[in-house]
């Protein structure tokens, strides 16, 4: 067997670190150790259970940071595996492990990457950094969003943000992500009264009342979407009701539904809308929202333009802008004022059993982040 990259081997580190969400188990300590030989300043920020990591070499502007996460989502059933989910196994140039594609496989190649372009550039313009956390696949709110609002407090700025989802189709660098939809959730519950089903004058079926309300939100036409987003859409994910007995009709029903929005709307306009579709069927309800994220995009500048030419030159293809997919910790770095885009590894596997990154791509990511370091900061 032939040996191992620098990129491969760290990847393999952080795989057999069971960071199962919000935990990171000490992904972050192996970061520090690599970051710190090469003169980054590494600061750890701990809220709730949740373990952050701000790493910066350089006390100048522009500063360039590599945005991700350690922890993983859970495996789902072992015995769906081909291989333990936490003892990465290469087979057939395939490297196979929970969080192999998201996204440590990333990490690696942001950290070696650095290191080779550190070695070239001692002295570089500028500044690099790492925002990474261990609080992305859950609730989110310990995590990145909690290190911007402290840098934010001192006054420390990013001017471009490289987040390592993977953000890739079928080869790596195919796609980029330069933005991302909104995120608006919903709890709507209906009333009725609940009765016999022998008795239908006696009772308001919600099931019954509910169905053409959500029928005509489902096939609202909330927007035309622009040329970065697609049109927004409403997704109906949950419906309960009934008592357990098929002979009663319920007392309520319970139905949540997400919308990924674009920038042609905003929360207020979706909340309205959706009171007004449902008032026009004269429904008796309670509706709670919950954001998630807003959108964001980056349309143009020194971080896309960096990006697409990093990947022409190491994969002789234009890549494509794209804003599709859930969100990303993206969301929360964006409002500062920050460049943001995000590159990883192909997307395929991901949450998956059997999640899985081509060995073969894990040093062409590092080169590419690489050369990007060295268009923007060289």
């Amino acid at each position: 067997m032939s040996e191992r990259s620098a990129t491969l081997e760290l990847a393999i580190e952080l795989i057999t670190r069971a960071s199962v969400t919000p935990h990171d188990l000490g992904c972050q300590d192996l970061m520090i150790k690599r970051l710190e030989k090469i003169g980054f300043d590494c600061e750890t920020m701990v809220f709730g259970e949740v373990t952050n990591l701000w790493a910066r070499r350089g006390s100048a502007e522009p500063v360039l940071a590599f945005a991700g996460h350690t922890d993983v989502v859970p495996t789902g059933p072992l015995e769906r595996w081909h291989s333990d989910p936490f003892v990465p196994e290469i087979r057939d140039g395939v490297l196979y492990g929970r969080g192999a594609a998201d996204m440590k496989s990333s990490i690696a190649a942001m950290v070696t990457a650095c290191e080779k372009f550190v070695a070239a550039h001692p002295d570089h313009q500028g500044s690099i950094a790492f925002l990474i956390t261990s609080d992305e696949e859950g609730v989110a709110v310990d995590g990145t969003v909690k290190v911007i609002e402290a840098l934010e407090a001192r006054n420390e700025k990013i001017t471009w943000a490289l987040v390592g989802e993977p953000s890739s189709t079928s080869t790596v660098g195919d796609v980029v992500k330069n933005g991302r939809r909104g995120s608006i959730g919903a709890r709507l519950v209906i009333h009725g009264v609940q009765g016999h089903v022998a008795y239908p004058h006696k009772v308001d079926n919600p099931i019954h009342r509910a169905m053409p309300a959500l029928h005509e939100l489902a096939r609202h036409q909330w927007d035309q979407g622009n040329q970065f987003f697609p049109p927004t859409s409403l997704q109906i994910s949950n419906i309960n009701a009934g008592t357990g007995a098929h002979n009663v009709v319920p007392g309520h029903a319970e139905v949540f539904f997400n919308l990924r929005y674009s920038t042609e709307i905003d929360p207020p306009h979706i909340m309205d809308t959706t009171r007004a579709i449902l008032d026009k069927h004269e429904l008796e309800y309670d509706l709670d929202w919950s954001i998630s994220g807003y959108p964001f995009l980056t349309a143009e500048g020194e971080l896309v333009a960096a990006a697409q030419a990093s990947i022409l030159q190491h994969r002789g293809f234009a890549t494509r802008l794209e804003t599709t997919g859930g969100t990303s910790d993206g969301r929360f770095i964006a409002p500062t004022g920050a460049q943001v885009v995000e590159l990883g590894p192909v997307n395929d596997s991901i949450h998956k059993v059997n999640e899985h990154v081509d060995v073969g791509e894990l040093d062409l990511l590092s080169d590419i982040y690489q050369t990007i370091l060295e268009r923007l900061l060289a």
